[in-house]
């Protein structure tokens, strides 16, 4: 199997509805939601795909958010079929990419309270808990966990990012990853701080007020 990523499209949308319910049980994205969100402006949706059979593996996405600075990661879900083989994690990666290149510095994301191995992933690329949304999810009236990386510039980050991705090179053939890999070690320019406080009042009240899919199937 060899995973690539490119854009999610709307004749891969029959192939996200066999996994979506699995993943996020009643608490799921419709068919004509991902349609929307395919033509939402600020969103931004991947997908996994085993380049040799073309099987659809998982897929992500995010919104770009609160002045381009924040990427609110809004979904991340792969087939069960095929969990525990980094697929997720090569993802996740993927939207920390593609939010650089959009001029996002932070990321947000939703994940179950329950959701303990999903968290474990998201706390090796430096996601902090940020706070928590009481019954969130509608199937169970479970909380949820609201997680955020801080500056996706910083050089702690781009070490973290660059020590995964040598992993994950270890763990499989994934393609493309050579842009993860150059992920820019950008310094700080002395504003970082505040604008670190700045997303988080951001975050936290957009995060009040919106409704997301989560980013809790890895």
């Amino acid at each position: 199997m060899a995973v690539e990523i490119r854009s999610l499209n709307i004749s891969d949308l029959e192939e996200v509805m066999d996994i979506e319910p699995v993943a996020f049980g009643s608490h799921h994205w419709s068919y004509q939601s991902f349609v929307n969100e395919l033509n939402n402006s600020i969103g931004y949706y991947f997908a996994a795909y085993d380049s040799e059979t073309n099987e659809l593996l998982g897929y992500s996405g995010f919104w770009l958010v609160n002045g381009e600075e924040e990427a609110h990661v809004t979904t991340l879900a792969v087939h069960p079929e095929r969990r525990r083989q980094y697929i997720g994690e090569r993802l996740l990666i993927n939207d920390i990419v593609e939010a650089k290149k959009c001029g996002a510095r932070w990321l947000t994301l939703e994940v179950r309270m329950s959701n303990e191995t999903a968290q474990k992933l998201y706390y090796k690329y430096g996601f902090k808990n940020l706070g928590v949304r009481k019954h969130y999810y509608q199937d169970n009236d479970e909380d949820a966990l609201v997680l955020w990386t801080e500056n996706i510039e910083s050089p702690e980050f781009v070490k973290l990012m660059h020590e995964r991705v040598l992993y994950l090179k270890g763990k499989g053939t994934f393609v493309g990853l050579e842009s993860a890999e150059s992920f820019p070690e950008i310094k700080s320019n002395g504003k970082n701080s505040d604008a670190a406080k700045s997303s988080r009042k951001s975050a936290q009240q957009t995060l009040s007020h919106s409704t997301f899919n989560s980013a809790d199937e890895c």
